[in-house]
């Protein structure tokens, strides 16, 4: 089998084959003997039709395919291996010629990786992210503690405000017709929270308990309603019940029963350094960010359509497993935004052309640095993770050499992606 590379652009590579007729009838040959059994012409005993019968019914083409199928996917994996071939799509077949005492020449069109270059890696500058804990973080952040401990009391002594958890009948009336879904009985509704449409609950402020309101609203031009989307509407409200929140009080006792400690100022203290902590992990997860950025602004490199198609396959099978977990499926998702599987994947591309960009990046980096990983390095992070989901395989996996090359790859890209982080300046 005589064969001929061509490389053409974007990392297209087309192969095309030649057979000679001698190695083809041979083909044939060998077709005849594998596949004799399946051809039944009356009078002849099962498998033992004569090829010449064969060739006149069922035309002489009858045996090309299982030539086809036998040879083409057999030497275009030799010449991938022998050639040393990151194949990145999926191979496309073109007979050229095929025939009895003809050489049989096949083409075979395909991308593989693309070359890449990364301008600069070393120094990448980015912005410093700023960390810092205010007053008004700690105050935030106490105050939502006081409302996670405070009190529910009824209240009878003044009209209803804002903050205010009120307890309402309503009904709800367009063009003095009830609609559907428009009424309810003591049902819950802290003023101020938004939650129902704009302009109610401002409203029922200033409200008695037993006292009864007609409520004149616009429901929104978007509603997902649409017979009530941007009409005008009256609510028949009776205020039934006022509650209100009683927030500890801010001293040492509120210290002792929502923490460790005994005093208010070693609690401020406290959570100075937890909202410390919390902000300087988020800095760090967004100097990783930026730096990524700016390593994949740096990348040259014409990348094949099917790399980023593949990796938002793999994108959205992993985001369609999370959101099975929730009982959704993707297309019931696309259905809720107001789309389809094309619109969804259009979402996604951004971030998978991203994603490709930053695997070519940390495996030219690799080679160019020659980051190293371990056997022993492949250990401990299998023991890593048994641990941390609780499993008692670890040992069996150090001995599956898909687990352990798999395992050495991500380590690859996380060295490679530290040394990148590392070597970056903050300015």
């Amino acid at each position: 089998m005589n064969l001929k590379i061509e490389k053409q652009d974007n990392s297209k590579i087309v192969i095309e084959f030649t057979m000679s007729k001698e190695e083809f009838n041979e083909s044939l040959d060998k077709a005849f003997v594998k596949n004799a059994r399946y051809f039944k012409v009356p009078g002849f005993r099962n498998g033992k039709v004569p090829r010449a019968m064969v060739e006149k019914l069922y035309g002489e083409s009858a045996l090309y395919q299982s030539v086809i199928e036998d040879t083409v996917d057999l030497e275009f994996s030799k010449a991938v291996v022998e050639n040393n071939l990151e194949v990145v799509s999926k191979p496309e077949l073109d007979v050229k010629q095929i025939g009895k005492d003809k050489e049989f020449i096949f083409a075979v069109t395909f991308f593989v990786k693309p070359e890449v270059n990364v301008k600069k890696y070393k120094g990448l500058e980015i912005e410093k992210v700023k960390i810092e804990v205010t007053d008004e973080d700690i105050n935030k952040d106490i105050e939502e503690t006081r409302n996670k401990n405070a009190r529910i009391i009824n209240v009878d002594n003044r009209p209803l405000q804002n903050g205010d958890i009120s307890k309402i009948d309503f009904e709800g009336f367009v063009d003095g017709v009830a609609f559907e879904g428009g009424k309810g009985e003591n049902f819950d509704l802290t003023i101020g929270s938004g939650q129902f449409i704009p302009g109610f609950e401002d409203q029922l402020i200033g409200m008695n308990v037993g006292e009864t309101r007609e409520i004149k609203v616009t429901f929104p031009t978007e509603y997902h309603s649409e017979n009530l989307a941007g009409k005008e509407s009256m609510f028949k409200v009776k205020l039934n019940e006022i509650k209100t929140k009683e927030l500890p009080e801010l001293d040492n006792e509120f210290a002792k029963d929502v923490s460790e400690f005994d005093t208010l100022d070693e609690y401020k203290k406290s959570v100075s350094e937890k909202l410390l902590k919390v902000k300087e992990n988020q800095a760090n997860a967004q100097k990783e960010t930026n730096i990524i950025n700016a390593l994949v602004e740096n990348v040259e490199a014409s990348i094949p359509e099917s790399m980023i198609e593949s990796q938002i396959d793999e994108t959205l099978e992993q985001f369609a497993a999370n959101l099975s977990y929730q009982g959704l499926t993707i297309e019931k998702y696309a259905e809720l935004l107001g789309t389809n599987m094309e619109g969804i994947r259009a979402q996604f591309r951004p971030n998978a052309e991203k994603d490709v960009k930053l695997k070519l990046a940390l495996e030219f980096i690799n080679k160019t640095e020659n980051v190293e990983v371990s056997d022993s390095d492949i250990d401990a992070k299998i023991d890593e993770l048994s641990t941390q989901y609780g499993s008692d395989n670890a040992e069996n996996l150090k001995l599956n050499d898909n687990v352990r090359k798999y395992m050495k790859e991500k380590l690859q890209q996380e060295k490679v992606l530290k040394f990148v982080i590392d070597n970056a300046i903050e300015k």
